[in-house]
């Protein structure tokens, strides 16, 4: 059966708001949960960024559901074997129940310190010798390794979950989908993408998990909706290399004014009609997306999760 879960949006929400969404998300009949790590949001109107490692830590003690990070950067900001450290302890409070996803990343989040922002090609290097590196430090073994991006001397990870934690890789061209399908225990992806998809299972994905994430704003109110997705998001429908390059989050902002409101809700489901909800979670499975994660855009949380639960679900669960 497919999944369907909730995203939590660590660029728009605060800690606290975002414990309680998964929650309500919980309570309502979802099955997982997506969390996204950034040091900074797309735009200031967002308005947030906590440490997700914080956030998980709280979630663990909060949910029974599955844990996903969408995605984790480990190549740049943070080293991957401070990223092993996170992700085994985050494995062991959530009992097993976790999932590395990984990206290249954003120059956004990952200029922080002052480091180059390298070419894509570059990037997916980093993130290969990355991964390789938490792995070999997830096996729990003493690490000395001397690659070509990173240096490890004589480390160890002591606290450990039972199994290896699960690294799902995520891509948005057929480069990094065919990366993701020779290195990665799943795939990540937030367009539902069938051309992807199939790149990524005959690169060596097979009948690997792959996990989409979607946005949507609901409200009573279709133009209201449409205006609070437009003002908080409108980058997510900026083209080309540009989420990847831009360095600030008032860059996006003002890149955002190019956006119309029509280009967003081509993107994003606006309103409170259940059918285009389901529909939108539907065109993901229809693309070969194994679980899917919906996050609400919009301030009416209550109505979000109360719809969901009532309209939405039960139909796309028939």
């Amino acid at each position: 059966m497919s999944t369907i879960g909730y995203f939590l949006s660590c660029e728009q929400y605060g800690p606290a708001e975002l414990i309680d969404q998964a929650k309500r998300a919980e309570a309502a009949g979802f099955d997982a949960l997506w969390i996204s790590d950034h040091f900074h949001p797309w735009n200031d109107d967002q308005g947030q960024s906590p440490f997700v490692w914080g956030v998980i830590g709280a979630l663990s003690q909060v949910t029974s559901l599955p844990v996903t990070t969408a995605v984790t950067c480990p190549t740049i900001r943070i080293h991957p074997a401070i990223i092993a450290q996170a992700a085994a302890t985050a494995a062991v409070q959530l009992h097993g129940r976790f999932i590395l996803g990984v990206g290249s990343g954003e120059a956004l989040n990952e200029h922080v310190l002052g480091d180059r922002w390298p070419s894509v090609g570059v990037r997916q290097e980093m993130l290969e010798e990355a991964v390789d590196v938490i792995r070999l430090l997830h096996k729990g073994d003493e690490v000395s390794h001397h690659g070509k991006y990173y240096e490890v001397q004589e480390a160890r990870i002591y606290t450990l979950p039972e199994q290896p934690v699960p690294i799902y890789v995520s891509g948005f061209g057929p480069q990094a989908a065919e990366l993701a399908g020779r290195i990665g225990d799943g795939f990540c992806l937030v367009m539902p993408e069938a051309e992807l998809v199939e790149t990524f299972r005959g690169a060596g994905g097979g009948d690997k998990p792959v996990q989409a994430g979607t946005k949507v704003s609901w409200d009573r109110d279709p133009d209201n909706a449409l205006k609070v997705a437009h003002r908080l998001w409108a980058n997510d429908a900026l083209p080309g290399q540009l989420p990847q390059t831009l360095p600030r989050p008032k860059d996006f902002a003002s890149l955002m004014s190019l956006v119309s409101p029509e280009q967003v809700a081509e993107a994003i489901t606006c309103g409170p009609d259940p059918d285009k909800h389901a529909a939108t979670v539907r065109q993901h499975f229809d693309a070969g997306v194994d679980e899917v994660y919906v996050q609400q855009i919009g301030p009416d949380m209550d109505g979000f999760f109360a719809a969901w639960e009532r309209d939405v679900l039960p139909q796309l669960r028939q």
